[in-house]
């Protein structure tokens, strides 16, 4: 057994965390939910405490992955070691939420480098900005670009996991394997988190393999405990075990995968065999910027997290922020007001500049531009009294090209894990299949993803071209934004986190770095804060954990406020200090059935 010791939080924000909903993730009301409301719906709320370990951790959206990667950690292994067998088990135990068949972006760090790994998936090469429209040139309905063959980009996890492991893998890949096989082919207990999702999707029924896999012969989905059984995942794994990634990009699994696509009966996709062989996952320069005493590291594009978040943090460096810390496990206005219109400028600059950069510039002088400190003093300085409702994009210094407003319909069902290990290695790791149950398509034992729907519908506008459009073997931008934060001083690391839930992702995970670097909570208090931010339009709150005077004072201010379930999936590990020494203290999201392993 892990020594791990539960630490309780705060009287205060235990009580607001209880109050906000301590359900089981089982509400039968909750399962019934619109689609519209969340990437995933939200299951429940159950409090958590965090862990603390000594030498290695890994935390992960479910029990049984967190363990598969504890097992990796135990026995040497490093944390991407860790992190390939939690993704393996997640596809498994998770599928509504990632898998072989999506993507993923992976930020590595250890004493000697900060690395960004892009598994990003691309475009068919016969793609082009006309993919989700109709015959007219106009946007096709959400539901028919998601669901069927013409949402599935080529995978890149496998890759991307691949690449890792060549580089930072201590343990055998097919060591790495073992948790998940054993998983498909003994059976693990349908959680309730998996039963609740399928109890609220439509669409995954009228695939006839997932159907015989996930449901019973009247339909119904598999009942909470449930013993449920993978043995065509078993089968791939096995396969990949031994042969590696060629095995899933050039053999028998690419060609089921093309002729799934293919085979849509009314919404066949252009994916070829020559596609998926010829992927490439890619290492890229990290997003680095300064915060304080902190260096803040994310993913760059075709994410537009790691600037999205340094722009955010850019501006708030202006605002003070930190002098409005919660009080009994919620916020004030100020708080509330300063982070929802820096968020607005950072999403207003995101939906028009950031793009896959190898096909798109970004303006100016790149990454430095639309982070330069006096272009975010600038922005700051738009921040008033009142709400500004809607942020007009900045203009970055030396731009030159003017770029058309993006209309993605981006709603990933998504995951994220951490690991740290004993080598001084450490990953965070976001990993997605885009849509809940992606495009509904099961092939050998996973589901394939709908991430080409993170594209702009629209190809243009009066403005110019979008950045984001449908080019050939162009990567979609993601809002995904694995973040690994050092002291400036020593370049240690200090805290891994990143979470799931669409375009809100860089809400979340802004949320839990200035709940730890600003207002000194552990990460488990910081994850367990109310959600809160804006995308350029409504301030968002999480439904019943925001005060009602809190909220009058809002609207009073310009506000249009909405609160809705927020259904986040943060992991984080940090590094704590006592009187005693160091160790690392983990959390995970109260909104999801995620857990923390550790020795």
């Amino acid at each position: 057994m892990p020594h791990l010791k539960n630490r309780a939080l705060s009287a205060a924000l235990l009580g607001a965390t209880l109050l906000a909903g301590a359900a089981a993730f089982t509400s039968p009301a909750l399962a019934q939910e619109a689609p519209q409301r969340a990437p995933e719906i939200a299951t429940g709320y159950a409090a958590k405490a965090g862990w603390s370990a000594q030498k290695y951790m890994v935390a992960a959206a479910n029990p049984l992955a967190a363990d598969a990667g504890y097992q990796m950690l135990k026995r040497g292994g490093s944390a991407v070691d860790a992190a390939i067998a939690t993704q393996l088990v997640l596809t498994l135990v998770e599928p509504q939420s990632s898998g072989i068949g999506g993507g993923a972006f992976l930020m590595y760090a250890d004493a000697k480098q900060i690395q960004a790994f892009d598994g990003r998936e691309t475009a068919p090469a016969s793609a082009d900005e006309h993919l989700f429209q109709d015959a007219d040139g106009k946007p096709v309905s959400r539901e028919t670009g998601v669901i069927g063959g013409r949402s599935v980009g080529a995978p890149g996890v496998l890759r991307m996991l691949e690449l890792a492991h060549r580089q930072h893998g201590k343990l055998p890949w097919a060591a790495l394997f073992g948790p998940a096989i054993k998983l498909a082919e003994g059976g693990f207990a349908v959680s309730p988190r998996l039963n609740a999702l399928l109890s609220w999707d439509k669409y995954l029924v009228r695939d006839p393999v997932a159907a015989a896999y996930f449901f019973d012969a009247d339909k119904r989905p598999w009942p909470v405990g449930h013993v449920l059984k993978n043995p065509a995942l078993a089968q791939t794994l096995h396969e990949i075990a031994k042969g590696g990634a060629d095995a899933f990009y050039t053999g028998r699994i690419a060609r089921d995968i093309v002729a799934k696509v293919a085979g849509h009966a009314r919404n066949p996709g252009k994916l070829s065999l020559a596609d998926i062989a010829g992927y490439q996952a890619k290492v890229r320069a990290p997003i680095c910027s300064d915060y304080k005493a902190w260096t803040v590291c994310g993913m760059p594009p075709p994410s537009s997290g790691g600037i999205a978040i340094a722009q955010m943090l850019g501006m708030l460096e202006n605002k003070n922020l930190a002098a409005y810390p919660p009080q009994n496990g919620s916020y004030g206005a100020e708080a509330i007001h300063l982070f929802s219109e820096a968020g607005r400028l950072a999403y207003a600059d995101r939906n028009r500049y950031v793009a896959d950069t190898d096909f798109v510039p970004l303006p100016g002088r790149g990454v430095d531009a639309l982070l330069d400190k006096g272009y975010l003093a600038q922005r700051a300085a738009l921040i008033g009294e009142r709400s500004m409702g809607r942020a007009k994009h900045g203009t970055p210094p030396g731009m030159t090209v003017a770029w058309g407003a993006d209309s993605e319909t981006a709603r990933p069902s998504t995951s994220h894990l951490v690991a740290v290990d004993g080598f001084g290695g450490a990953v965070s790791m976001t990993t997605s299949v885009e849509d809940a149950f992606g495009s509904r398509q099961m092939v050998d034992g996973f589901l394939l993803n709908n991430q080409l729907t993170d594209f702009s519908f629209e190809s243009a506008d009066a403005d110019g071209p979008v950045a984001n459009r449908v080019q050939a073997g162009k990567r979609p931008r993601s809002a995904m934004s694995p973040t690994l934060v050092f002291d400036k001083g020593t370049r240690k690391l200090l805290l891994a986190t990143g979470s799931p839930g669409g375009s809100a992702i860089i809400n979340y995970v802004a949320k839990v770095l200035v709940g730890t670097l600003d207002w000194g909570l552990d990460v488990q208090q910081a994850i367990s804060l109310p959600n809160l931010g804006s995308r350029n339009g409504p301030t968002e709150l999480e439904a019943g954990r925001v005060a009602p005077e809190v909220v009058a004072a809002l609207r009073a201010r310009g506000h249009e406020v909405r609160e809705t379930e927020q259904n986040s999936g943060l992991q984080g590990i940090m590094r704590r200090r006592t009187a005693a020494g160091e160790h690392w203290f983990g959390g995970a999201d109260p909104r999801r059935e995620g857990a923390v392993r550790g020795d």
